[in-house]
C-alpha cells in the first residue's frame, strides 16, 4: 500500500508498505479521510516522534475492511471514526474510565502507525459507527471536535449558564470548533468575544455565527482595551486559549471575571512565566485555572465522541465548512508543506482517499 512513512526528523518519505494485518481485537480500516492536525507539522519536521520509522495521521475515518480474531464481523463494510488513543485499561485513571488520563497509553500516528496510509490497523473498542447521513470527511474530524466539546465540559460539566459571557484567544480549527460547540450549547452570540489575527479565521468565525463587532483583529485591534469595553473591565466568565504562547494565557487569565473559569487548551510554543500581577488576579479574583487535553471516548452515549456525533445528527454543527483543502494521499505531502511554510490560508486540510 501507499504510505507517508516518517523515518526521522524531517525524513518524511511516500512509499511502499506492507498492508497490516490486524491482530486479536483489532480491525483493518480502509482509510477514506485523514484530516492534517497542527500538531502534526511540529512531529514531522522539528521533534520528530516517539518511534521511528512511524505512519503518522491521526484524525481520520474509514470503511472496516477486515477483522481480526475475537471481532465480530459483522463489523465488516461499516463506516467507522477513531477514537486515536489507546489505553492501558489497567492504570488507575483506566479503572475510572478516565481513558484520555491514561498513563501508559499508545495512540495512532505517534507512538503506532496512523491514518496518512492506503489502510490502518485500529483496535475494534476504539470504533465509532457513522450513520449515511454523516460524511467520511466530517467522521474524520470528529477527534478535534471532541476536544472541543471536552473543553467546555471541563469548564461547565452541566452545561453552559444562562448570561455567562466567554473569550476565545485563537481561531485556528480547535478555536473555530470551540465557538461552534458553545454557541449550539446556549452561549448567548451577543456574549462570545473572539479574539484572532488573520482575515481568513475572521471569516470563517462570522460565517458560524460569531458577531463582526464581537471579534478583535489584533493586528488592528488591541485586544485588552477592546475586551475592557465590552465586558465593563469585568472581564469574562470563561475564557479560553487556544494559542499557546505566554502572551494569550496571561491575557486569558487578566480577563477572566471574578470566580472565572480559565480553561487552557493550547499547546504550549515555549516555556510559560506568570508575573507577580498575574498570579496575584488567580488569587484574589479567585480564578479557576483548568488544563485540558484529549477527549472522553468510553463508548458510551455520554462521552464526548457520542456527543459529538448526536450534534452532528441534528444539523447542528457544520465543521466541513473548515475544510479548505481537500487533497489525494499522493498530494496529501502538498498539505504538510502548506502547513509547515504558511505559503498559503488554510484551516483544516483534508486527505480525501479513494
Amino acid at each position: 500500500m501507499k504510505t507517508y512513512v516518517l523515518h526521522g526528523i524531517n525524513d518524511l518519505r511516500y512509499e511502499d508498505t506492507k498492508i497490516p494485518e490486524p491482530k486479536s481485537g483489532e480491525v483493518l480500516l480502509r482509510v477514506s479521510a485523514a484530516g492534517i492536525c497542527g500538531s502534526d507539522i511540529p512531529r514531522i519536521y522539528e521533534t520528530g516522534a516517539h518511534r521511528h520509522p512511524l505512519i503518522p495521521g491521526h484524525e481520520f475515518s474509514g470503511i472496516v475492511e477486515d477483522v481480526g480474531f475475537g471481532v465480530d464481523k459483522k463489523l465488516k463494510g461499516k463506516r467507522c471514526g477513531v477514537f486515536p488513543l489507546i489505553p492501558c485499561r489497567k492504570c488507575v485513571p483506566c479503572s475510572r474510565k478516565k481513558y484520555e488520563l491514561c498513563r501508559n497509553y499508545d495512540y495512532l500516528g505517534s507512538r503506532r502507525d496512523g491514518a496518512f496510509a492506503e489502510y490502518v490497523a485500529v483496535p475494534a473498542d476504539n470504533l465509532i459507527e457513522i450513520p449515511d447521513e454523516i460524511s467520511l470527511e466530517t467522521a474524520a474530524m470528529l477527534e478535534p471536535m471532541a476536544v472541543a466539546v471536552h473543553a467546555i465540559r471541563r469548564v461547565m460539566p452541566h452545561g453552559i449558564n444562562e448570561g455567562y459571557t466567554a473569550a476565545v484567544f485563537g481561531v485556528g480549527t480547535i478555536g473555530l470548533m470551540l465557538i461552534s460547540f458553545l454557541l449550539d450549547a446556549g452561549l448567548s452570540v451577543n456574549k462570545l468575544f473572539v479574539i484572532g489575527n488573520k482575515n481568513f479565521q475572521k471569516k470563517a468565525a462570522l460565517e458560524n455565527g460569531v458577531l463582526q463587532e464581537n471579534f478583535c483583529d489584533i493586528r488592528d485591534c488591541d485586544p485588552d482595551q477592546w475586551l475592557d469595553e465590552r465586558t465593563g473591565g469585568y472581564g469574562a466568565d470563561l475564557t479560553f486559549d487556544c494559542v499557546g504562547k505566554n502572551e494569550t494565557v496571561i491575557q486569558a487569565i487578566s480577563h477572566a471575571a471574578p470566580s472565572g473559569h480559565v480553561l487552557l487548551m493550547g499547546n504550549p510554543h515555549s516555556d510559560m512565566h506568570l508575573e507577580r500581577d498575574v498570579y496575584w488576579k488567580i488569587l484574589r479574583h479567585q480564578l479557576r485555572v483548568t488544563g485540558t487535553w484529549n477527549s472522553s471516548f468510553r463508548n458510551e452515549l455520554d462521552d464526548d465522541w457520542h456527543y459529538v456525533l448526536s450534534r452532528l445528527q441534528r444539523g447542528k454543527i457544520r465543521p466541513e465548512s473548515f475544510i479548505t483543502h481537500r487533497l489525494s494521499l499522493e498530494d496529501l505531502s502538498q498539505g504538510f508543506e502548506i502547513m509547515r511554510d504558511k505559503t498559503e490560508p488554510y484551516i483544516k486540510i483534508m486527505g480525501v482517499f479513494k
